[in-house]
């Protein structure tokens, strides 16, 4: 990754870094909303139950660590992974009996075929198009055989980008990429993740976009 690649890692660590209190006063225990929820349980579930024995999953964008709380307390061994040193520094504090590590879902730091499961909740959405497919190959990478991805994200029916400035009352340089299902589907069956299953939901509440999650598994035969 050169050097103008890698930009956009420092404008999302430095803008979370910013922000990160008050985001993580605004959400502070993850998704609220059911279906999200509902989903979630289904990949611990799968994670859970990861044959021939158990194998921890990362939550891959882990922010202030309400998520990986939730993973926790339905018994799967989990830890948070998070681009913005900020945001580790708080998870830690509200969960100190789990472990959050700084990182970059670009480029995990993590032995080949270790994990039961990997989740991206609402983080892909940072990673510019042409570092996506790396991005889903290190998925691929890090998964044992059998092991699932699910990946949530905002999305709307073309492909766009925003350009934040602001958030929270914090100045950052944050951008925003939306695509559709079909577009990060394509992309994971491409990185040797195969769909297993898709759900969309509409905008809640305070919500602009309506939601997309992706559930893949790598193949049992690598």
């Amino acid at each position: 990754m050169t050097d103008l690649d890698a930009a956009f890692l420092e404008a999302t660590r430095s803008s979370y870094d910013a922000m990160a209190d008050d985001y993580a006063a605004h959400f502070p225990d993850g998704p609220g909303m059911p279906v999200d929820r509902a989903v979630i349980g289904a990949f611990a579930d799968l994670a859970r139950t990861h044959a021939p024995a158990p194998a921890p999953v990362a939550d891959l964008g882990s922010g202030p660590g309400g998520v990986t709380a939730m993973l926790d307390g339905l018994g799967v061994p989990v830890f948070g992974v998070d681009v913005s040193p900020r945001m580790v520094e708080l998870a830690r504090r509200a969960h100190p009996g789990l472990r959050f590590h700084v990182g970059s879902m670009t480029s995990l730091d993590l032995p080949d075929g270790t994990l039961a499961g990997v989740l991206a909740l609402y983080s892909i959405i940072h990673i510019p198009d042409e570092h996506l497919p790396a991005t889903f190959a290190e998925f691929h990478r890090v998964l044992l055989p059998g092991g699932h991805v699910l990946v949530g994200f905002q999305y709307g029916d073309t492909e766009d980008r925003l350009h934040l400035t602001e958030r929270f009352g914090h100045e950052i340089a944050l951008d925003y990429h939306w695509r559709t299902p079909e577009k990060v589907a394509d992309l994971l069956t491409k990185a040797g993740l195969d769909v297993q299953a898709r759900v969309v939901r509409e905008p809640q509440e305070e919500e602009k976009r309506p939601r997309a999650f992706l559930l893949a598994r790598k193949s049992l035969v690598v």
